[in-house]
């Protein structure tokens, strides 16, 4: 199983795994509690339910670099364009805006 800190503005709002079954999302307790939390997309909304999905949430999915960037990710770390979870938790350390992941 592989896991990822999901980051908002370098505080750690909660952890996204891959599983056998999907994905799975969820906020952290204390990052729901903080005053200023902010849902890091419309279709994730502030909740302590877990999230969960066959296929890598479309948020996520979407931070994955395209076209150009995805082969120099595909040559430079032998990663399977079809590997999004990889993709994900090796290339999203600094993603453009305030959301970055972390490989756990």
């Amino acid at each position: 199983m592989r896991q990822g800190t999901i980051w908002i503005n370098n505080e750690q709002a909660g952890i996204l795994k891959e599983t056998d079954e999907g994905y799975r999302f969820k906020y952290h307790t204390d990052y729901l509690n903080h005053k200023n939390a902010a849902a890091i997309a419309l279709s994730l909304p502030l909740q302590e339910k877990e999230f969960q999905s066959e296929y890598l949430f479309p948020f996520f999915d979407g931070l994955i670099p395209e076209g150009w960037l995805l082969e120099i990710a595909h040559k430079n770390w032998k990663l399977n364009p079809r590997d999004r979870m990889g993709l994900l938790l090796t290339t999203c350390h600094d993603c453009i805006g305030n959301i970055s992941v972390r490989e756990i």
